[in-house]
């Protein structure tokens, strides 16, 4: 049985790529040459989809300057004719198959960077999502909750702060970190301006949920953030709606900042540590899947600053879920 396809669409100089060279190093499935001028031609190379990120970092490799070359990276929908593997396979491809496959770095990078990026239908997503999601803590309707969670992209930013970490990109970090902070203060403040108005729903269960915290808390968060960061690198966006209703980081913020309206500083102290164990499972999760499945850069200056960044973050990760992990014994405690 044949894997996904993709299609590399390489425009470059005559001599910048050799396909001989190429079809030794991997598995290329199938190319085509054309000549568009003397100086450049366009080659189309069809490879197995995880064969794709080993051949886009050996074209990042090869000498030349940045606009030396140009590539696209397309999915193959359906290839004739169809070819059959009648041999038995080895025991490396068995080992292969059996590994996690996931897109490619370049493709996952492209996704991550849409994610953190401020775009105004983003915003107004948040805007939108913090009103229905007050709504439905004042209704005490899980059904409206839900929903509100569902289109809130709030998990998209969080997540893309813990790949450029794990790059060690820093100008996408910030990126992504400013979007992040955005998509959980718009909620925040749209609800503490409602409890500054009104009194709190006490009578709510969505409200009085989200006013208790358990240890249990953090072990769903985790599984949540690692679900979130898998489906990124699966790119399976269907899964990804699932993982926006369990780690729940819409419901916790609202309901802060409506007993933060109130002036009750210290009520507001549980939901926040609920908000705060979701994000902060979400960044360690994501780091860790992340990693272990092999996201890394190409260059070696690159990688050191990606090992410096990874370490850092997770030592700050984890220091943090230490205060959150100790505030929760002691909340439950007293």
């Amino acid at each position: 049985m044949r894997m996904p396809l993709q299609l590399l669409e390489i425009y470059a100089p005559e001599k910048f790529l050799d396909m001989e060279e190429m079809k030794d190093l991997f598995p290329v499935v199938s190319f085509w040459t054309v000549g568009f001028d003397e100086e450049k031609k366009l080659t189309r190379v069809l490879v197995e989809t995880n064969d794709s990120e080993k051949i886009l970092d050996y074209l990042e490799r090869l000498p030349g300057k940045k606009d030396t070359y140009q590539v696209m990276l397309l999915p193959v929908r359906t290839y004739l004719p169809r070819e059959e593997k009648e041999e038995q396979p080895s025991e490396e491809e068995d080992n292969e198959e059996k590994d996690l496959q996931r897109a490619s770095r370049h493709e996952l990078y492209t996704a991550v960077e849409e994610s953190g990026y401020m775009s105004m239908s983003y915003m107004w997503f948040i805007l939108f999502s913090s009103i229905v999601a007050t709504a439905g803590i004042i209704k005490n309707s899980p059904a409206i909750v839900i929903g509100a969670m569902v289109i809130a992209p709030i998990i998209g930013p969080v997540t893309a702060v813990s790949f450029a970490s794990v790059l060690g990109d820093f100008k996408l970090m910030k990126k992504a970190l400013r979007t992040a902070l955005f998509g959980i203060g718009v909620p925040v403040l749209v609800a503490t301006a409602f409890g500054f108005f009104f009194e709190p729903p006490i009578y709510s269960d969505e409200f009085l949920s989200r006013t208790d915290i358990q240890l249990v808390d953090v072990a769903v968060a985790l599984a949540s953030g690692a679900a979130g960061a898998l489906s990124f690198v699966k790119r399976n966006e269907g899964a990804l709606v699932g993982v926006m209703v369990s780690v729940a980081l819409l419901p916790p913020a609202v309901v802060f900042g409506m007993v933060l309206g109130t002036g009750d500083l210290a009520g507001a102290l549980v939901p926040f540590i609920l908000l705060m164990v979701n994000v902060d499972s979400i960044l360690l999760s994501a780091i860790l899947v992340f990693w272990l499945t092999g996201i890394k850069p190409v260059n070696w200056q690159d990688l050191q600053k990606a090992h410096i960044s990874r370490k850092l973050s997770l030592l700050f990760i984890s220091i943090i879920s230490a205060i959150l992990i100790t505030a929760i014994v002691f909340i439950n405690l007293v």
